[in-house]
């Protein structure tokens, strides 16, 4: 009887040691990368040439390869660059659409013309059906970020907002919304994402001409949506705030004043000491597969402040109206200023904990940080002009 509460004791002994160092392995999977020092200023241009480089990088990614020669759209890398792209264009004083931006147009532009010939992006049972409901409001939301730069809505923007309408929940609990890919992958593939990917819709619809948005077939859907999103607000992590807080700066009525001061409140208590906020912190949640690493997350210092935590949080209070002379946000942008890397990029970190920092794979949040980060100096920059044009002082510690 000792002899075998000797064995199981080595045994257990033996699994615990090997859960430790798979734990702490996985740890450095999540730990910052060593992509050299920082920049002293800010450069849209290396922004710019490290974004370009990392959506060339996915479309031609086997993994991303679809049917009919196209691409899926990533929430992590090709969201945020079909986003801030054309805004450092214009920074850069480029004309026209990148070769990248090309590509991914003409992929989303084929899938959504051909829509009922192209499979869904994901076959399997569980993940065919929330996998066509999750890119046809991406589809939706890319293609209006375009149109409205140019102050035209296109057919192919007029049909992919159909296609998407088509998908959305007209019936039981989560009416207004739609079913969302669902990996267990914080924070944009989880089970909390539906309620992310509501809000992006509504982004896109602001982005419509009031006469689409007043059409009777499509108010239904529109006011779907807003009830959806009115519904869990509360409930919702930050994360998925900001987004809503986006959508109403444009979209009246969709939160109430309250809400936006609590939201305010909020982001100001969690920015961090060094002025930055950590992703992990919007998110409030963690992936089950990164539950057991948190103890070693806080020892390795991955919870501290990160480029896409503190771009959201810095474009989620610029969206709530908080003016750029705020301390709070000169704190922020002044963070994001300070921490761009040689390669243009921006860190942060994966909340699975699964992937190396400097890696392929491991740059997918990388990717999302670097085009939150520029998108919350561009939007600081666009509302300082736009104050001192109005007659207002200005705040040169801006710096953007």
């Amino acid at each position: 009887m000792k002899r075998i509460l000797v064995y199981l004791g080595l045994f257990l002994l033996v699994l615990f040691a090997g859960m430790f160092f798979w734990t702490a392995r996985l740890v450095d999977a999540s730990s910052s990368p060593s992509r050299g020092a920082f920049r002293p200023e800010w450069s849209p241009a290396a922004a710019a040439s490290y974004l370009d480089y990392r959506e060339a990088w996915w479309q031609n990614w086997p993994d991303a390869q679809r049917d009919h020669g196209t691409i899926c759209v990533s929430c992590h890398t090709v969201v945020p660059y079909a986003l801030v792209r054309p805004v450092l264009s214009a920074q850069l004083g480029e004309n026209g659409l990148t070769p990248a931006e090309h590509r991914m147009l003409n992929s989303i532009d084929t899938r959504v013309a051909d829509w009922p010939q192209t499979t869904s992006y994901y076959t399997d049972p569980a993940h065919a059906v929330p996998s066509r409901a999750t890119e046809s409001v991406l589809n939706a939301f890319i293609l209006s970020s375009y149109s409205g730069r140019s102050g035209q809505f296109a057919p192919i923007t007029r049909r992919a907002f159909a296609e998407a309408w088509t998908l959305q929940r007209m019936t039981g609990e989560d009416v207004g919304g739609w079913q969302w890919q669902n990996f267990h992958e914080a924070p944009w593939e989880s089970s909390e994402s539906a309620y992310w990917g509501a809000a992006v819709m509504a982004i896109a619809v602001a982005n419509t001409p009031e006469q689409y948005q007043d059409d009777p077939g499509v108010r239904q859907h529109i006011t779907e949506l807003q009830e959806y999103l009115r519904r869990t607000y509360s409930e919702q992590p930050t994360i998925n705030q900001v987004y809503v807080i986006w959508a109403a700066a444009e979209m009246p009525g969709l939160i109430s004043s309250s809400q936006r001061s609590r939201f305010i409140a909020r982001i100001e208590g969690l920015q961090q000491p060094d002025g930055g906020w950590s992703l992990a912190s919007l998110d409030g949640r963690r992936s089950r597969k990164s539950q057991l690493l948190d103890i070693f997350r806080r020892i390795d210092g991955v919870d501290g402040s990160d480029g896409c935590g503190t771009g959201l949080a810095v474009l989620g209070l610029d969206k709530a109206g908080v003016p750029v002379q705020d301390p709070v946000v000169q704190r922020g942008l002044k963070w994001l200023r300070q921490h761009q890397y040689q390669d243009g990029s921006w860190w942060a970190p994966s909340l699975n904990g699964l992937r190396k920092p400097d890696g392929e794979l491991g740059r997918f949040l990388s990717d999302a940080a670097t085009g939150y980060a520029v998108l919350a100096m561009e939007q600081a920059k666009a509302q300082q002009a736009a104050a001192h044009a109005a007659g207002a002082p200005s705040d040169s510690a801006s710096g953007t």
